[in-house]
């Protein structure tokens, strides 16, 4: 424990862009570690990037196929025998409440790594992300190194507005992309939780680039404001459908889709204002869930929007999906069907939450045209109901 407590005050107070060297220097002197890096998961979450000084000269590491992509995919730690030195290394996910952000590979003599200082070298990991995310408010290191490539300026703009790429709960898991990641325009997903209540937002802003991401980020902003007034999901929309028409005069809209959902009971609410579109999985079977469609926020001056009921029973997997994903078009112009996406729904429904949407838009990147410009998103909520007391 003594040798926890050093790490984790040698983390507390490092400087925010040297938290790989403190980390490091701290689990060599206090575990006997011969080895430390830090590997970042990129925006596409393809492949695993080490943290180097810029420019980056170590090759990236794919996740599909390496040990490192292991630990991360499974979230648990993966061991691997060392090439030299009797040693083993130990690759450890750095995840913040269900948000995976890469693998803290730590080399340890073999004789070293037994299940309690694995367990702690785990919780290192975990807290090493809690720092890198309070870090990244002052530093721009661990965001540079998730960059495979260069994101556009409509994408950088687009991920900063983003809440997380997962989120896990007792009572609730999600996991969320988007693709292209790297050229991403419009679309976006948010939520946000209390103790009582689950509030997801998926939106669609219309047109491409810089203007579609300007529009995305007016209209979540709006949403946020009146979310944070502690006003239903119905007046939510209006507020915002409001604030994109005064700016724009019904030029320019944005599609959404908005649910809430009490915590203790699953019992909810849905505002359907435009194009993305929720599946359900329960009991194995896939559904498409149909509301009473409503004008999308800013076509109009001052529409009206009515919540419907829903309601959300343990074991119930939600999938959000825009209109880049079920109007994707293959070769030929055929359009991707209903019946191709759920059976990706069904094909995934063994994954976690977090690891749903980019296994989901694999196997549209395999269907559709490659020339395709639209966004995909996809947003998967897994819905437990709170656990008995």
């Amino acid at each position: 424990m003594m040798n926890f407590l050093a790490v984790e005050r040698a983390l507390r107070t490092a400087a925010p862009h040297d938290l790989l060297h403190a980390v490091r220097s701290a689990l060599i002197e206090h575990y006997g570690a011969l080895e430390v890096n830090l590997l970042m998961a990129d925006y596409s979450l393809s492949v695993l990037q080490q943290v180097t000084a810029l420019p980056h000269t170590a090759e990236p590491l794919p996740v599909q196929t390496s040990p490192e992509g292991r630990a991360f995919e499974s979230q648990e730690p993966f061991g691997q025998y060392a090439v030299q030195d009797h040693a083993m290394d130990l690759h450890l996910p750095v995840t913040v409440r269900g948000d995976r952000l890469g693998i803290l590979t730590v080399r340890m003599p073999e004789q070293a790594c037994d299940p309690a200082t694995t367990r702690e070298l785990g919780e290192l990991a975990e807290l090493l992300g809690h720092e890198i995310v309070v870090a990244e408010r002052d530093t721009d290191l661990y965001l540079q190194a998730r960059r495979a490539n260069r994101l556009t300026l409509a994408a950088e703009m687009q991920w900063q507005l983003l809440p997380g790429r997962a989120c896990a709960r007792p009572e609730y898991a999600i996991g969320a992309q988007l693709e292209p990641a790297y050229d991403i325009h419009g679309d976006n997903f948010d939520w946000s939780t209390t103790a009582e209540t689950l509030t997801m937002t998926v939106t669609n802003g219309m047109g491409d680039g810089i203007q579609a991401s300007l529009l995305t980020n007016l209209a979540v902003n709006a949403l946020r404001n009146a979310r944070r007034a502690g006003i239903d999901i119905a007046d939510q929309a209006a507020l915002a459908d409001q604030a994109i028409y005064w700016q724009h005069r019904g030029r320019e809209y944005v599609s959404t889709l908005l649910l809430s959902l009490e915590l203790a009971t699953g019992r909810g609410k849905v505002v359907d204002a435009g194009s993305p579109q929720l599946w359900r999985y329960r009991d194995r079977s896939v559904e498409r869930l149909r509301f009473e469609a409503q004008f999308p926020l800013g076509m109009f001056e001052e529409s009206i929007y009515v919540a419907q009921d829903f309601d959300a029973l343990p074991g119930d997997r939600l999938i959000f999906v825009s209109d880049g994903v079920y109007r994707a078009a293959g070769e030929g112009g055929k359009p991707y069907s209903d019946h191709a996406l759920a059976r990706a729904i069904q094909a995934t429904s063994l994954l976690p939450a977090a690891a749903v949407p980019r296994a989901i838009l694999r196997e549209l990147a395999s269907y559709r045209d490659t020339a395709a410009e639209d966004d995909a998103l996809v947003t998967c909520l897994d819905w437990f109901g709170r656990p008995a007391a």
